[in-house]
């Protein structure tokens, strides 16, 4: 699989920071993640702008690093001089498509976001002793391994009481065994051949074999050979208790 590509935006607020996002994208790189950093792609006589622009677009996330300066750059617009302002400036930013900017917190006390990501969820990563939990909730979402995955919906255990329709396993059971008690009138024999019941039913072929194999499973009727069937105690008293014959 393709290794994700992530642009890492952050501002360049001391020597100290700097080397504290070097780290983190070196430990994104390490675990699978193709982290781009300015601090490795980026040399001395490039085009600063064709440079924003290339990576914004082909990455697949763009990590935003909000250090309080970060915030403050970020929110005072276009203008200014300065790599860091251009990597903050809007617009290179509005470029960006909002559903792949996950923004992480930096800060001291405080969880300020850019007002254009005042609305997102974000990792904290201020307190070092919590930065392993913080980094693997980033790669969980960079990765697309979700510590929890959603549970398909399952089937609604509630029939309505009026207006079923009327091939339920139910009904389609009771159809099937007033055919049997309407081809037993008149047969001396104590079976009644298959054919008849066919006849008997207006259902479809394969709906009738799967309602006669329901009355065979609760013990109403039974196979007599390939083509006929006769009919349990079971079947008789189901037949008086749903009013198909006459006790």
């Amino acid at each position: 699989m393709k290794p994700p590509r992530v642009f890492i935006s952050y501002s360049h607020d001391s020597a100290e920071y700097k080397k504290w996002v070097l780290d983190f994208a070196t430990t994104l790189r390490n675990r699978g993640v193709d982290a781009v950093l300015d601090q490795w792609d980026l040399r001395p006589g490039d085009d600063l702008p064709h440079f924003m622009e290339t990576q914004l677009e082909a990455a697949d996330y763009v990590v935003m690093v909000c250090s309080e300066k970060y915030v403050e750059k970020a929110n005072a617009g276009e203008g200014g001089v300065g790599y860091e302002k251009m990597i903050l400036t809007s617009s290179y930013l509005s470029k960006i498509d909002s559903s792949k900017v996950i923004p992480i917190i930096r800060q001291s006390g405080t969880d300020k976001r850019p007002t254009f990501l005042k609305s997102k969820l974000y990792i904290n990563f201020s307190n070092d002793a919590d930065l392993e939990y913080s980094l693997d909730d980033l790669l969980r979402v960079i990765l697309n391994s979700p510590l929890y995955e959603k549970p398909p919906i399952g089937a609604n255990p509630f029939k309505p009481l009026e207006g079923a329709r009327p091939d339920r396993v139910s009904d389609g059971v009771k159809e099937v065994m007033k055919a049997v008690s309407k081809c037993y009138e008149g047969r001396a024999e104590k079976y009644v051949i298959f054919d008849c019941i066919v006849r008997s039913v207006s259902m479809h072929r394969l709906t009738l074999d799967q309602y006669l194999k329901n009355a065979v499973d609760q013990g109403l009727i039974k196979w007599y050979g390939s083509k006929s069937l006769i009919i349990l105690q079971e079947g008789i008293d189901y037949l008086i208790s749903h009013g198909i014959i006459d006790a």
